[in-house]
C-alpha cells in the first residue's frame, strides 16, 4: 500500500510539473505592420519591386495550406493621406485585406485620416482598446486549435491629431489601468495576450504592465524586420514597413500559456511570388477607378489653364542644343511615358510626375491628348521651364540654372523609385553638355 501511495504521489508530481505527458502547444503567427498606403510596389527598380497586396494574398494562401491554424495579424498603419489618390488607394487596400481573412488589425492614427466610418465600413477585425466610441471593440478574442489569443491595441493619446484641433472631442482615453486589467483578465481566462501599439518599448514599459503581455507588436520604423526579442515574459516583435515582406514566428506555448520557445523567419515577396488570381478583378477595378479619378482631375486642370505655359517641350530646345537633344532622344528618358502604359500606370499620379514634364504644376502635363508634347522625361524635367530662356534666345537662364547634377536627378531618383541611384554610374547614360555640337 505504501508503494502504491508513493507511486501515485510521484505520478501526480510529474503531471503537475509537465514531465509526464507534455502539455505544450504550437502556434504560428504571420505578422506585418505599417503598409503606409502601398497597395503595390513601385516597379521602377528591381530591388524595390517587393510586396504588394496581390503577392501577399498569394503567400498567405501558401502558408495556410501548410499551417491551416495560423493567426494572421497586422499592427495597423495601413493607410496614408498625403495625396488625393491616397483615399482611393486606401479603399482598395482595405478591400484587398478583407479578402485575406485577417484575425486582428491594430489601428494607428494614420488609419483614421479619412474618419472612423471609412475603415469601419470594410468589416475588418479592428481592435482599439482605449477607443471611447462603440465603432471598434476593445478586445478581440480568437480561439483556434485549442489556443486562445486575446488582441489589444493601445492608441497613443499623446500623438492624437485631435490635440491640435480646438474644441475637438477626444476619441481615446488615457486610462492605462483599464487595459492592464483587461490584459490580466484575458490571461487569467487562459489566453495568450497580444498588444499592438505605436509606443516605443520604453514608453510601453512605463505605462503598461508587461508582466501580463505575452506578445508585443510595435510600430515598424524601416523596411526590414527586427529579430524578435524575449524580454521577461514578453516576446517583442517589430515588423518592416511598406508591405515588402511578412514576418513569421512559430511559437511553443507551455502549460501556463507562456512562450517557451520560438523560431523566426522573414518571408520576402519578390516578383517571383505569383499574384493571387482571385484578386485580378479587384485590381482591374482599382485601375479603372484610378483612371476615372485621373480624368476627372484632368478636366478640372484643363478648365483652369489660362495664358501660355512656361513649358515648351523638348522640340523647343532642339534648335540650339541639337547634340544634347540627339543624346536625349536615344535615352530611356525619351520613352519614359510609354513604360507607364506597358504596366497600366499611365493614369497613376504617383508615377506620372516622374515620367512627364511639369505634372500638377501650372502649365505642365495634363494628359497625353491635351499636352502630348510634355510626355516623357524631357529637358524641362531636369532644367525647369524654358519659355523665358527660349523666347529670349538664351539671354535668360532656365529655371533650374545653377543646380548641381545630383539635385537635378534627385527630383525623381529617390527612395523606392530609385533606391540604388548613383550619379557617377547613371550620368554616363545621359551625359551631354550645353553646346549644340557635342554629337559632332
Amino acid at each position: 500500500m505504501f508503494r502504491t501511495l508513493a507511486f501515485m504521489l510521484i505520478a501526480l508530481y510529474l503531471v503537475q510539473t509537465g514531465c509526464l505527458g507534455s502539455r505544450e502547444k504550437e502556434l504560428t503567427i504571420i505578422y506585418s505592420g505599417n503598409l503606409n498606403g502601398e497597395l503595390e510596389p513601385c516597379g521602377c527598380a528591381e530591388e524595390s519591386n517587393q510586396g504588394g497586396i496581390k503577392r501577399r494574398a498569394s503567400m498567405v494562401k501558401q502558408l495556410r495550406a501548410e499551417k491551416p491554424d495560423l493567426f494572421l495579424i497586422s499592427s495597423g498603419g495601413l493607410l496614408m493621406s498625403g495625396t488625393p489618390q491616397d483615399r482611393l488607394t486606401g479603399k482598395y487596400i482595405l478591400k484587398g485585406l478583407a479578402a485575406m481573412d485577417y484575425d486582428a488589425l491594430g489601428i494607428q492614427w494614420s488609419d483614421l485620416a479619412f474618419g472612423s466610418d471609412f475603415i469601419e465600413g470594410f468589416k475588418l477585425p479592428w481592435v482599439a482598446s482605449n477607443w471611447l466610441g462603440d465603432e471598434f471593440p476593445a478586445l478581440r478574442m480568437v480561439e483556434r486549435a485549442g489556443l486562445k489569443l486575446a488582441f489589444f491595441t493601445w492608441l497613443d493619446p499623446q500623438t492624437s491629431p485631435e490635440r491640435h484641433m480646438a474644441g475637438a472631442e477626444k476619441s481615446v482615453h488615457d486610462d492605462t489601468q483599464a487595459i492592464n486589467h483587461a490584459i490580466a483578465k484575458a490571461r487569467g481566462d487562459g489566453a495568450v495576450t497580444v498588444l499592438l501599439t505605436t509606443l516605443p518599448l520604453e514608453e510601453v514599459r512605463e505605462s503598461i504592465s508587461m508582466e501580463e503581455v505575452d506578445i508585443l507588436l510595435v510600430q515598424a520604423l524601416n523596411e526590414k524586420y527586427s529579430k524578435p526579442q524575449h524580454i521577461g515574459n514578453t516576446l517583442l516583435l517589430q515588423p518592416g514597413m511598406r508591405g515588402m515582406r511578412l514576418g513569421r514566428v512559430d511559437l511553443v506555448v507551455d502549460r501556463n500559456n507562456r512562450i517557451a520557445d520560438f523560431s523566426f523567419e522573414v518571408i520576402r515577396l519578390p516578383a517571383s511570388v505569383p499574384d493571387d488570381p482571385e484578386l485580378e478583378e479587384w485590381y482591374l477595378e482599382y485601375l479603372g477607378q484610378g483612371k476615372e479619378d485621373f480624368m476627372k482631375r484632368s478636366r478640372i486642370r484643363k478648365a483652369l489653364i489660362s495664358g501660355s505655359s512656361p513649358y515648351m517641350g523638348g522640340e523647343a530646345c532642339k534648335g540650339c542644343h541639337a547634340g544634347a537633344y540627339e543624346m536625349w532622344a536615344k535615352s530611356k528618358h525619351a520613352g519614359a511615358y510609354k513604360l507607364l502604359k506597358l504596366v497600366n500606370k499611365d493614369y497613376d499620379p504617383d508615377c506620372i510626375a516622374c515620367h512627364t514634364v511639369g505634372f500638377e504644376r501650372p502649365g505642365g502635363f495634363v494628359d497625353p491628348v491635351a499636352t502630348a508634347h510634355l510626355q516623357n522625361v524631357q529637358c524641362e524635367s531636369c532644367h525647369g521651364p524654358c519659355r523665358p530662356h527660349a523666347v529670349s534666345k538664351g539671354a535668360k537662364p532656365v529655371a533650374n540654372a545653377g543646380w548641381p547634377p545630383e539635385k537635378i536627378c534627385k527630383q525623381c531618383h529617390v527612395g523606392s523609385h530609385s533606391p540604388s541611384f548613383d550619379l557617377e554610374r547613371y550620368w554616363p547614360e545621359i551625359e551631354h553638355k550645353k553646346n549644340s555640337d557635342i554629337s559632332r
